[in-house]
């Protein structure tokens, strides 16, 4: 019987020195898929069904029927000349991303806007664009919102009103490195500065995409982890990035085996975009080693409902079927999604895929961002188009991370409008003014009835 994050904590693996295993995504030319995908760390091998199983189920996604240039034509065009079963290798897609003009201007037709930011991009956030996501990219309109959050535009470049490095100020908040300790009882493990594809509007633009393919070294671990285990007060971890799902499988074990040794935690959440930048990342092998160390949370920065594709359909089905509750962190963004409509076609979605609409963020006044950003009344009338226009489900809170390190505040639309002697004004969704009567005035009516 496969061993479980709760046998574990009450020793059903031999506590004994563990040893961080290889960091890298990215393994030697010698690692076929089908090797990365039947071999299981020595630790927790894999049981005779399980292994048949996988043998015999493969990992090929299947391939989206859409008009634009499809994954089967990317796949086969000069520059890549991929099998299916190297593009369905998630190692493949991150050895192949695309990270120069060159091989971006092969594939898509590109505006002089984005010419002039590609060449001039200096020392600001890097361009990676994993070849599945490419083909998901409209080849000759710039305004193409994916497109648009993944290729850089010279606006990057101007800095605006209230925007810096660290607008979140998270660096104030980390007391030892990897490590942001905002609120009493959860931290942010920052476990790498690496991603498959960044997205122009990065919050942590300063710090990822920083060190070489091989994501650098881990060498902070073991002090964020000893802060956690100093630190009672801490019962749940958020691990994010970068993304924590562009590590490999046996130092993603290892990190959730090391923070299930931990007593005193009782969640650990992984926060990524990879089921929709990297879907092929999400195997049935991951799938399985996730599933053995509940409580774990998955939240997926998903941004339009054009980036709900089979593919990552399928990524999402085996991290739900894993039993792992999925939630989705949506940035709002101008002329993206800022709309009604699309926000709520791409909720509607990603219900269907088991993915709860969890934050809609306004985006973060990080440098460069300007042309990425709403007003927040904008924010307001996209929740206002939702609620009760849509299921509850469907409907995120929307929020503003605070500059200065403020944390989150919920912001709503104005439903509550005021009293009426004993009584509440509500406005409801279609801005009907209803009255309910407000616990004062029900002790005042059992006072005179008694």
């Amino acid at each position: 019987m496969q061993k479980n994050a709760r046998s574990i904590r009450r020793g059903g693996i031999p506590r004994k020195a563990m040893k961080i295993p290889d960091y890298s995504a990215i393994q030697s030319e010698n690692n076929t898929t089908e090797h990365n995908e039947l071999d299981e760390p020595p630790s927790l091998s894999l049981t005779l069904e399980d292994s048949l199983n996988t043998a015999c189920s493969g990992e090929l996604l299947p391939v989206r029927p859409v008009k634009r240039p499809p994954s089967r034509i990317l796949r086969k065009q000069f520059i890549f000349r991929a099998t299916p079963a190297e593009w369905n290798d998630w190692q493949w897609q991150l050895k192949n991303r695309i990270q120069n003009y060159e091989t971006l201007s092969t594939i898509l037709t590109l505006s002089a806007e984005e010419t002039d930011a590609i060449k001039t991009n200096g020392d600001n956030l890097p361009l990676s664009i994993t070849p599945y996501y490419a083909s998901l990219l409209d080849k000759t309109n710039p305004m193409h919102p994916l497109r648009r959050a993944v290729v850089p535009v010279r606006a990057e470049l101007c800095r605006s009103f209230g925007e810096a490095e660290d607008p979140l100020g998270e660096d104030a908040d980390s007391p030892v490195p990897g490590i942001v300790h905002r609120y009493p009882d959860r931290v942010l493990f920052l476990v790498t500065d690496f991603c498959s594809t960044y997205c122009r509007y990065c919050t942590r633009s300063r710090m990822v995409g920083r060190s070489s393919a091989c994501h650098g070294g881990t060498s902070n671990w073991e002090k964020a982890l000893n802060y956690i285990e100093a630190n009672t007060g801490i019962r749940d971890v958020l691990l994010s990035g970068g993304d924590p799902l562009t590590l490999n499988d046996d130092a993603l074990e290892w990190l959730l085996l090391r923070l299930c040794r931990i007593q005193h935690l009782e969640i650990v959440r992984i926060g990524t975009k990879v089921p929709v930048v990297l879907p092929q990342r999400i195997t049935s092998r991951l799938a399985r080693m996730l599933k053995r160390y509940h409580p774990l949370w998955i939240n997926i920065h998903f941004m339009h409902p054009e980036e709900v594709t089979p593919e990552t359909s399928t990524a999402c089905t085996r991290l739900a079927d894993a039993g792992i509750p999925l939630g989705s962190q949506t940035v709002l963004l101008k002329g993206i999604n800022d709309d009604v409509d699309t926000m709520k076609e791409l909720y509607h979605r990603l219900l269907k895929i088991r993915v709860r609409p969890y934050y809609l963020y306004q985006c973060d006044p990080i440098i460069g961002s300007g042309h990425f950003r709403t007003s927040v009344k904008k924010g307001l009338e996209i929740i206002k188009g939702l609620r009760g226009h849509t299921s509850g489900l469907a409907v995120p809170n929307f929020v503003i991370d605070a500059p200065g390190g403020g944390g989150k505040i919920p912001l709503l639309p104005e439903y509550v409008l005021g009293r009426y002697g004993d009584e509440i004004l509500l406005k409801n969704y279609e801005d009907l003014i209803f009255r309910y009567p407000d616990s004062s005035l029900k002790r005042r009516f059992e006072e005179q009835v008694h």
